[in-house]
């Protein structure tokens, strides 16, 4: 592991071309908003692809993305609509302005051509992406039995996928998931060019860091940390060694228009801070 620091400074890489979000001091965000920010940015430039985020703070941060920098992405209402408003999660009664009908056999024609970019959360994850939350323990006899594979094994195979964990400890990162259900880049690359065309573990967000896996061997790098949380934090939390750079950057600061859309328009209700709190 190489020595790290870590300045204090915006974090994410920005499209070519686009302007960096200017942070804001006047409103203090919560750790809660700073991981809706970090899952934003694993959207920036996606452009027309369809945004599935799944979760309260994932879904915050896509409809965010939207909203900001990336305003052609396509959004589902959770049912069976293409939506074209900022919806509130958690509002039953929200108003939805439809731009498609997306019943649900539908929704695979879009998976499998690499059209769509889920996030979905985990209760395992490897150092090469390698997700479960199916079970844990051995298969034959669980010592907890979770949500099963659900669409996990097709959805990394078939289009970008990103992870949000809302508790970063090591029993999440641990050295060997105890049943694979998101295939990581190890296994994919055992599938050769056809099988893997379109897999692409794009980012993983926690309640302390976001990582991805930009190393020559896809072996999973931390990329930044959250105001408040040192390195020595996330490396204690990590149940495995983490490719750390020279340098390492914090985590960027949500801007005020950021903050408002966050507090007055997606999640006025505030259950993003139900899933981090701080």
């Amino acid at each position: 592991m190489n020595a790290a620091q870590a300045p204090a400074g915006a974090a994410d890489d920005m499209t070519p071309g686009s302007a960096k979000p200017e942070a804001t001091q006047e409103l203090p965000a919560s750790r809660a908003e700073i991981c809706v920010v970090a899952v934003a940015e694993c959207f920036r430039g996606d452009g027309e692809l369809l945004c599935n985020p799944i979760g309260t703070i994932p879904m915050i941060g896509g409809r965010l993305a939207r909203e900001t920098f990336e305003p052609y992405l396509v959004m589902t209402d959770g049912y069976a609509m293409f939506a074209g408003n900022a919806m509130p999660v958690g509002v039953a009664d929200a108003e939805v302005l439809v731009e498609a009908w997306n019943p649900y056999p539908q929704m695979f024609s879009v998976l499998w051509n690499g059209k769509r970019h889920v996030m979905m959360g985990g209760s395992q994850m490897d150092p090469f992406g390698n997700q479960n939350f199916a079970c844990i323990g051995d298969w034959h006899k669980p010592k907890a039995q979770l949500l099963g594979f659900r669409g996990a094994p097709g959805n990394t195979i078939n289009h970008t996928t990103s992870y949000f964990i809302p508790n970063h400890s090591p029993k999440v990162f641990v050295d060997h998931v105890d049943v694979v259900c998101g295939i990581g880049y190890d296994r994919a690359a055992e599938l050769g060019p056809v099988g893997s065309r379109f897999h692409d573990i794009r980012r993983v967000v926690t309640n302390m860091a976001t990582m991805d896996f930009d190393t020559p061997d896809h072996r999973m790098r931390l990329r930044t940390v959250h105001p408040g949380v040192t390195l020595a934090d996330v490396v204690e939390a990590t149940g495995f060694e983490l490719v750390i750079d020279d340098r390492l950057d914090e985590t960027r600061q949500p801007t005020a228009e950021e903050l408002r859309l966050i507090r007055e328009v997606l999640d006025p209700n505030e259950l993003r801070a139900t899933e981090v709190r701080g």
